[in-house]
């Protein structure tokens, strides 16, 4: 009888690369990145202010904010919109006078 240790390990390789055979690993991994590496520029922004790197810490974290925008702006302009309208909505029913 065979030792079962190393099954999971082999389960898991095999399926990852019959996911990657498939091609439907590429848009996933380049889905996930897509989204992590502005975050990993704003995160290395901070910590360039916050060890005394002031000109490179803003630029990294202005580069990385200005990409999540930019990648994010289908969520971004639909709750705008909401927002505008409840804003407009709340002026209206503030400026009602009674008599």
């Amino acid at each position: 009888m065979q030792n079962n240790k190393g099954n999971g390990l082999a389960i898991v390789l095999i399926a990852l690369g019959g996911i990657i055979l498939l091609g439907m690993a590429l848009p996933l991994i380049h889905g996930i990145f897509r989204l992590l590496f502005p975050v990993v520029l704003v995160v290395l922004g901070y910590l360039g202010i916050k060890s005394g790197r002031k000109i490179i810490g803003w630029g990294l974290m202005f580069i990385g904010v200005m990409t999540l925008i930019a990648k994010l702006s289908w969520i971004i302009g639909p709750l705008l919109g909401v927002a505008l309208v409840v804003w407009g909505v709340s002026v209206l029913k503030g400026r009602r006078s009674t008599y």
